[in-house]
């Protein structure tokens, strides 16, 4: 940068190689939001759905599995004194098994009605 330039206030502007550039750009991407697309979040969204009910409804299904494998020990293995136990055990487990699937359809379709307004919102976006 000469003297006139100085005095005269302007700056010195220098621009890098392409090579150069693409560094920038990748060094900045490491450390810029990441922009999310809409029909990315969409599709974030509609799977979200499903989790928060797979989730419950798996914890349950061991969960009934432990029991129920409880109780049929209890039956089978301490036969005397655990048999009626063992069974009425059993039948717990059973049952928690049992409502696992129901359980699974009624936070799935929580879940779709608290979301609803948000993945119209989208769709509608992206549709027009």
């Amino acid at each position: 940068m000469d003297n006139n330039n100085r005095e005269n206030g302007s700056a010195f502007n220098y621009t890098y190689s392409a090579r150069e550039q693409e560094e920038l750009k990748r060094i900045r991407q490491k450390y810029a939001p990441p922009e999310e697309n809409k029909m990315e979040l969409l599709r974030r969204l509609d799977r979200s759905v499903t989790e928060k009910g797979t989730v419950i409804s798996l914890i349950l299904g061991v969960l009934g599995t432990l029991i129920m494998g409880t109780g049929m020990a209890c039956a089978m293995v301490w036969q005397g004194l655990w048999f009626i136990p063992g069974i009425v055990i059993g039948l717990i487990g059973i049952g928690i098994l049992a409502a696992a699937y129901p359980v699974y359809n009624h936070v799935t379709r929580k879940e779709r009605e608290r979301i609803a307004p948000e993945i119209l919102r989208l769709t509608d976006e992206l549709m027009k």
